[in-house]
């Protein structure tokens, strides 16, 4: 290891500082203070060593303090992990919605198209005073707290951390309501859609499925693990078809699932709900307006990030993270795919 590589390491090890960050780019702290605010005297070469710095040294400025010193916040971070069908653009509405109320901008990180996305949070870290970060989202624990360290952080829809503030849906007992209401309409080989190990939220839908079963002395099916986009529910639905799989009700892990499964196997001749009934979750608009209307679980989801954006803004003017999750409450939507006579 050379003498710089050494010196970064100790400098990680030991936490870095805005004087380390100075000593390594050699310039003032001023001057570091500068780029890092964003001010336009700082010449280019000077500017990019700082960050090159900044990067290597893996320091985190304390925006929240900086803000207070200037009196106004800059910016909340946001890390999703894409923006793709509605779910996302939903919350990322909400977010951006009450963000704007206080006055605050958005900077928003997408980590599927990453491929050094510890490198990217490090940077957002440098550019706003508070960050969400996506459950879903490959961020390892040791970063959320690594960054929780330097910054106030809420995680949405997550695993909850030690000194990290949470915000969620429900679940389990929304899901548990559900496929208890497929199985009620007389449905016995019911399927779960989606895979539990792909964030907390699908995990618990799955554990719901599990314990409606149990409620009535049923086994349950292993789930089967597909990804929540639209593609992969065609894909599935193509498998049924051909007898992979069979099932009288699907229990789909969200609306964009439940709805390309829905229109693929309708588009094959099958029955909706008299050969299948289908079942999603999130409430999306085309729930309401597709034949037969879906039977879906309904979350806030515009409220879920306008509470992410309310809680990093009482976070950075001094409030202390709340020790519990804050869990917004969700319902089920009856319509007619499962079974029931439309409205």
């Amino acid at each position: 290891m050379g003498k710089q590589d050494h010196a970064a390491s100790e400098a990680r090890a030991a936490g870095a500082t805005i004087y380390s960050v100075a000593d390594r780019a050699g310039v003032s702290i001023a001057t570091v203070s500068r780029v890092l605010q964003g001010a336009t005297v700082v010449s280019e070469p000077t500017r990019q060593k700082v960050l090159a710095a900044v990067e290597e040294l893996g320091y985190v400025p304390l925006g929240a303090a900086r803000s207070l010193a200037v009196r106004h916040h800059e910016a909340h971070g946001l890390v999703l992990p894409e923006l793709s069908g509605p779910y996302y653009a939903e919350l990322l509405m909400g977010f951006e919605a009450r963000a704007a109320e206080l006055a605050q901008s958005v900077v928003l990180v997408l980590t599927d198209s990453r491929t050094d996305l510890a490198a990217a949070v490090r940077q957002l870290a440098t550019r706003v005073d508070a960050i969400a970060v996506f459950g879903a989202a490959p961020i390892s624990g040791d970063v959320v707290r690594l960054l929780r360290a330097k910054k106030p952080v809420v995680v949405i829809a997550g695993e909850p951390h030690d000194g990290v503030e949470a915000v969620s849906a429900e679940n389990l007992e929304s899901a548990r309501e559900l496929a208890g209401h497929l199985l009620d309409h007389g449905r016995r080989r019911a399927l779960f859609v989606g895979d539990p190990d792909s964030g907390p939220d699908i995990r618990n839908r799955y554990a719901g499925y599990v314990a409606a079963h149990r409620d009535r002395g049923l086994d349950a099916a292993e789930p089967v693990r597909v990804a929540l986009r639209e593609a992969d529910g065609a894909a599935f639905a193509q498998r049924l078809l051909a007898g992979e799989y069979e099932a009288d009700a699907l229990m789909c892990a969200n609306d964009e699932l439940a709805l390309s499964v829905m229109t693929t196997v309708q588009d094959a001749g099958r029955d909706v709900p008299g050969d299948v009934a289908v079942a999603g979750w999130d409430d999306v608009m085309t729930a309401r307006y597709v034949r037969p209307g879906l039977t879906t679980v309904r979350q806030p989801v515009q409220e879920l990030g306008a509470l992410a954006a309310s809680r990093l803004h009482d976070l950075v003017s001094g409030e202390l993270p709340r020790p519990q999750p804050q869990t917004l409450p969700t319902r089920l939507v009856v319509r007619s795919s499962c079974g029931c006579p439309a409205a």
